[in-house]
């Protein structure tokens, strides 16, 4: 039996080897505590934390949480699926006893601004309590989740990308993603607007779940939209991630869209999962009748060795299913962004009003009115600002008139519906179970060079409210990682993880960040 003290011991290597199997069956044999467990993730976590800056605020309970598992454990009493597991919150999720500053200093007493203190937590951060898991910390993000590259302007500084480091780390769950992937903790929770999972994901060679909207709840999180917003998993392995799914999946009444989930869950999004879950697959490959950006030389010949890997595991491709419809028109890069479809985040200023709301009668800021006078003094929708370009969007100019009131948002719901309708017909007409698409078009841009990671899927995945899978698929001459990601209709993420999963093992192109 290993003992306490040489589970402590584990080094970055083997604590980058665990997965949640590993440690449910460690924790059950004996092999492991999960005290050791905690404080081998606590030692790692000041090991490196000062060169990748992931946590920004280091959870004091996490090793009482620990304890308190070993405990129960002991007594016979039943624990929960992610029991000793270490894991990661991203900063805007609420966390009772921890401000949620949205990386941003006027968010962040200490920084000079004012903290936003929630009386509970999210429905996330407590379904990760209720089943067991060990939170280590809040991770890293830019000023309001605004980007999906980096987390440079970050009142804690910018996060940097462990697995190749003058790179950007995507973002805005730049944090979440870094702490996975120098192992302080196994899976971690992370947030997409436009990018926010799939970018730090596939920036760092790690495995990401966007969910479809209304599986997860994203109530008690710092908004952007909350037609656009989803919160999901970042992990090492494809299993890992479906299993902190299972997690978070659910209806909850305090975010009522997560209705349309009851009946779309399976028993376990890791149930089934197989080498051979590629086989038979019918697979839309990415061309111009998704979006006409072309693939950089290099990205092209490793999606080329993707799709000579994935007809080996049995999956059927089919070249570019949009081609002959208007699917590639419907998407417009808002001006004044790089690469972003913005529609969707018009309803921020309500948005923010209910989660001002939810934070309780003590909150520092409870009105709409009292945020933008908070943070007046750099105020984030003035023209040349990071959420001026919402002023392009004829939608945002109506609902800012009245933060109060539900905005209506027509131009965004007729876009959402050509979406869906589109899938709907390619999906059919070509009999597809998914699409598999390089998740960026070339390779990842500096850590400050001002340039946009050029992803291929953020506006119309986001919009139309599909899943996505990434996986990692290989490398970059530089060292930069290259990943796929599998998308599919509403509610398809079982079979997703299936088809991620197997490539994932027919492959094994990831290595180690540490």
């Amino acid at each position: 039996m290993t003992t306490t003290k040489e589970t402590h011991d584990l080094t970055a290597q083997a604590l980058g080897e665990l997965t949640i199997r590993d440690i449910q069956e460690g924790l059950q044999s004996g092999r492991y505590s999960a005290e050791a467990l905690t404080k081998a993730a606590i030692a790692q976590m000041k090991a490196v934390n000062g060169t990748y800056n992931a946590v920004i605020f280091e959870n004091e309970a996490a090793l009482e949480t620990a304890k308190d598992i070993d405990r129960r454990l002991a007594a016979g009493e039943e624990l929960g699926p992610l029991a000793g597991v270490p894991i990661v919150v991203k900063d805007p999720m609420d966390m009772k006893g921890f401000p949620s500053t949205a990386g941003w200093r006027l968010l962040h007493a200490a920084s000079g601004g004012v903290d936003l203190m929630p009386e509970r937590d999210s429905p996330v951060v407590a379904r990760m309590r209720a089943a067991d898991a060990v939170i280590l910390g809040k991770t890293n993000v830019p000023i309001l989740s605004w980007t999906g590259t980096h987390a440079n302007d970050s009142w804690a500084g910018p996060t940097i990308n462990p697995a190749i480091e003058d790179r950007a780390p995507g973002g805005s769950s730049a944090g979440t993603a870094a702490a996975v992937a120098t192992h302080m903790a196994v899976v971690g929770l992370a947030e997409e607007t436009g990018g926010s999972i799939q970018n730090p994901a596939s920036a760092q060679g790690l495995v990401g779940i966007k969910p479809t909207i209304g599986l997860v709840p994203n109530a008690g999180v710092v908004p952007l939209s909350g037609n656009r917003d989803v919160v999901g998993p970042i992990a090492r392995t494809v299993e890992d991630a479906a299993l902190c799914l299972d997690a978070l999946a659910g209806f909850t009444t305090e975010d009522p869209k997560t209705l349309a989930s009851v009946g779309k869950i399976p028993a376990s999004y890791a149930d089934g999962l197989t080498k051979d879950g590629l086989k038979g697959k019918r697979l839309g490959l990415y061309g111009p009748g998704w979006r006409p950006d072309q693939l950089s030389d290099e990205a092209a010949e490793l999606y080329a060795r993707a799709k000579s890997e994935l007809q080996a595991a049995g999956a059927i491709l089919v070249e570019d299913p949009f081609a002959g419809t208007d699917f590639a028109s419907l998407r417009q890069v808002t001006p004044g962004t790089p690469f972003f479809d913005g529609r969707g985040l018009e309803s921020i200023a309500y948005d923010m009003t209910m989660y001002l709301r939810r934070l309780g009668p003590d909150a520092a800021l409870k009105t709409w009115d009292e945020f933008v006078a908070a943070t007046a003094s750099e105020d984030p929708f003035e023209k040349g600002a990071i959420l001026g370009y919402l002023y392009e969007l004829e939608d945002f100019r109506e609902a800012i008139k009245s933060p109060e009131t539900p905005p209506a948002l027509p131009e965004f719901t007729k876009l959402k519906a050509a979406y869906l309708a589109l899938l709907d017909e390619v999906f059919a007409r070509h009999a597809l179970d998914g699409l598999v698409y390089p998740q960026m078009l070339q390779e990842l841009p500096g850590l400050h060079s001002g340039e946009a990671i050029l992803e291929t899927t953020v506006g119309e995945l986001n919009i139309a409210g599909i899943p996505g899978v990434t996986v990692p698929a290989g490398y970059y001459a530089s060292g930069a990682p290259f990943e796929l990601i599998f998308l599919g209709k509403q509610w398809s993420e079982a079979l997703l993880i299936q088809c991620a999963y197997a490539y994932e093992q027919t492959t094994k192109h990831r290595k180690p960040a540490l």
